[in-house]
């Protein structure tokens, strides 16, 4: 199930958004196969550290974070993964490992790489691992506003 405190922001801003059902699936690259959607527009949220604080980095199912390009980006050596039991408490509502890339609902930074940002469409987890919302990029990025920044490598 879609995390309500989702559904509830995107109805209260006006968003239009599909919900795309699809089979239980753990991974991005996985996910986008089984909703038959391009392993570009399906965007993967990475929740990592910067300095102890909590950040999302969002970039396509098709690739992987570059901690050393996250490194220069935010000038800390201080940078990798959160960890299992801190995703638990921060994102109630959600399964683990299906956190949505809303990180203004949870008070966190967002990072975006360019080649989700150049997308018409952006496809995502919503704290469930049977459900994808998909919406305008450019909603998202109205919403969220992120830092657009390169930190992806194939």
């Amino acid at each position: 199930m879609i995390a309500q405190k989702v559904k509830a922001f995107l109805d209260e801003n006006g968003v239009k958004y599909e919900t795309i059902f699809h089979t239980l699936a753990y991974t991005a690259q996985t996910t986008a196969e089984s909703a038959h959607i391009p392993g570009k527009e399906m965007a993967k949220t990475v929740v990592v550290k910067v300095e102890g604080r909590m950040a999302l980095a969002v970039l396509p199912a098709s690739r992987h974070v570059s901690f050393h390009e996250l490194r220069e980006l935010t000038g800390s050596n201080d940078v990798h993964l959160a960890g299992e039991m801190e995703l638990r408490t921060l994102f109630p509502g959600c399964e683990l490992g299906a956190m949505p890339p809303f990180g203004n609902l949870y008070g966190l930074d967002v990072w975006v790489d360019p080649t989700l940002a150049n997308d018409e469409m952006i496809a995502f987890n919503a704290g469930s691992h049977t459900e994808l919302i998909r919406m305008r990029y450019a909603d998202f990025a109205r919403l969220v506003s992120p830092r657009v920044a390169a930190f992806a490598t194939a």
